[in-house]
């Protein structure tokens, strides 16, 4: 079922699509930016919170600078120089985040509307959204045909399947960067939510938080989420990657597997019993604690969306990727498709 969500100042109409289960879960899909503007789980005792930040109006999202539970792209994560060259031809990006290309640039995939297509799906009700990304956009090459589908279960999972295509060679990394806080949004930090990522090794980052090319190991270090850990156990450290981040905004590399869909993350809040489970088809996972948030933008309720009210689990491939050839490929070729899934898992105990 669909509501109208709001109008565009340039007159495009946006609508509210909501998938509904048995138990009552509920995700809320709006085609500005494919955002995920609401996701009601429940606790267990039964009770409803909506887990995710974000606004109660339109207004609040096309003015958003923080990415709030949107579809990002061509390329999520940070590009250093904001360029990149591909077959020898090199393409200047838009520069976003200082010298650096963010979150694909200064209109991305979160700030366009899509198109959307309602549908029962392989793992429950879905819906389809698609966009058409044309050739040069924010510097980009080549035409790119993108949709997204999400999909709620009747076991509480909520899928995020992604598939591009392209009429010339580019590079796409796709991710959504919903801000999870499991006590329900505008109900104080995360920090005291445990935290497991199947990770042994990180990217540590610069100034910039890029990339520096080293490999490191997460045991005896802040990044170690092998066990469960509370987010606030170390997120004040005197440790040069939490400095340099301002807590955590590092991407893990996800542990091999040879199951198509690993694991990546389990979030846990004790009070409500309700644990997230993140899976993926992606080997690398962006962490990131809500540093920059600052409470100058009112969020659902008319509450401050303040520092640290949620984290990010971002399934993606690695940050400035097109400038390291020595990490995974996003580099994606004509009458190739890509193909990604994450899923959200929920349960309680």
């Amino acid at each position: 079922m669909s509501d109208l969500f709001g109008t565009t100042k340039d007159g495009q109409e946006v609508r509210s699509f909501r998938l509904v289960n048995r138990n009552g879960m509920e995700a809320r899909i709006i085609a500005y930016g494919a955002i995920i503007a609401s996701l009601r789980v429940p606790d267990r005792t039964g009770a409803l919170d909506d887990v995710v930040l974000g606004y109660d109006t339109l207004a609040g999202y096309c003015g958003d600078k923080t990415y709030q539970g949107a579809i990002i792209g061509r390329c999520a994560n940070r590009i250093s120089g904001a360029a990149f060259t591909l077959r020898g031809r090199r393409y200047a990006l838009a520069a976003n985040n200082g010298a650096n290309h963010l979150h694909g640039g200064l209109r991305g995939f979160d700030k366009v509307v899509w198109k959307v297509d309602e549908r029962a799906g392989e793992h429950g009700r879905s819906v389809t959204l698609r966009h058409r990304s044309p050739d040069g956009d924010e510097g980009y090459p080549g035409t790119l045909d993108v949709q997204v589908v999400y999909s709620l279960s009747e076991e509480n999972d909520l899928f995020i399947e992604y598939a591009a295509s392209t009429d010339k060679p580019t590079v796409v990394n796709l991710t959504n960067h919903a801000y999870f806080n499991l006590a329900g949004a505008g109900k104080g930090d995360i920090l005291g939510h445990e935290l497991f990522v199947d990770a042994d090794k990180f990217l540590p980052g610069n100034r910039d938080l890029i990339p520096t090319g080293k490999v490191l190991r997460v045991k005896g270090t802040p990044m170690d989420f092998t066990t469960p850990v509370m987010i606030g156990a170390r997120i004040n450290a005197d440790d040069e990657q939490i400095r340099l981040a301002g807590g955590y905004d590092q991407n893990w590399i996800l542990n091999p597997t040879k199951k198509e869909l690993r694991i990546a993350a389990v979030l846990h809040h004790r009070p409500s019993g309700r644990f997230m489970g993140v899976f993926t088809t992606e080997p690398g996972l962006q962490v990131y604690t809500g540093n920059f948030l600052d409470g100058s933008a009112i969020g659902k309720g008319g509450t401050p969306l303040g520092y640290r009210q949620g984290l990010c689990l971002e399934t993606q491939h690695f940050p400035d990727s097109p400038n390291r050839p020595e990490f995974p490929s996003i580099v994606l070729e004509p009458r190739r498709e890509l193909q990604s899934t994450t899923v959200y898992r929920f349960t309680t105990r």
